[in-house]
């Protein structure tokens, strides 16, 4: 299934970069530029999606009835994918915003929430590499991540709350901007950073298993090891 779900990503993938680069009509204005938009909204898309199931498996486990240490390494898990994502919608944000704005970076309203978003995430990863027992590691960061999260409609309704240099939506509107192959391939783009998205955290959440097995079985070594020092020689009990 996994080996599924990667091929499945792999293809949409290619399928959007060739239909973005080399298939669909540059635009009027904007140019060969426009062709960033097949990924820059599915990025935040993605950013969005990653870190509700941060949010939604944090609540999970401070549900007592729910809670289980699979819904503290699911948004754990997420939560890394969701900041790299974040991090890519900044990057690809900052190269359409030079030609379109004139300069690389402005505070304005979606952006500025946008990054406090990735600190905000940034902070809760290393909250959660934090010592401490794991049910108040993992308590306190789940608490941290639904705090983290409230920013997540902030960054969405920035465009409709505030008067931004930002666009607002493309196909989400009564007259969208773009239709025919256009609207096909940013939705082919969504589907595939969707698919990516789900391949990466899969492998994420095993490696957070093997590296909880792998700290469970060196502290159980260390603990045998530490009885094995305190326990009596033979020789000297015989003695």
């Amino acid at each position: 299934m996994t080996r599924a779900l990667g091929i499945l990503a792999f293809v949409a993938l290619a399928t959007t970069v060739v239909l973005g680069l080399a298939v669909t009509p540059q635009d009027v204005v904007q140019g060969q530029y426009v062709r960033l938009i097949y990924i820059h909204p599915p990025l935040a898309w993605t950013a969005y999606l990653a870190f509700g199931i941060t949010a939604l498996s944090s609540a999970m486990y401070l549900w007592r009835r729910t809670r289980s240490r699979v819904w503290d390494l699911i948004a754990g898990s997420s939560a890394e994918v969701g900041v790299v994502f974040t991090g890519l919608t900044l990057a690809t944000g900052s190269i359409w915003g030079r030609p379109t704005w004139g300069q690389w970076w402005t505070w304005d309203a979606r952006l500025t929430s946008t990054a406090l978003l990735f600190a905000l995430f940034l902070g809760y990863l290393a909250l959660r590499r934090v010592p401490a027992d794991i049910t108040v590691r993992s308590r306190r960061s789940a608490i941290a991540a639904l705090i983290a999260f409230a920013d997540v409609p902030i960054v969405h309704f920035s465009v409709e709350w505030w008067q931004t240099l930002h666009q607002g939506r493309t196909l989400l509107r009564p007259d969208p901007q773009i239709d025919g192959l256009q609207a096909g391939t940013l939705l082919l783009g969504f589907v595939a950073m969707t698919l990516t998205y789900a391949w990466l955290v899969v492998h994420r959440f095993r490696v957070e298993q093997l590296e909880e097995a792998y700290e469970n079985e060196a502290l159980d070594l260390a603990i045998a090891e530490r009885h094995a020092e305190g326990a009596p020689n033979r020789e000297t009990v015989l003695a």
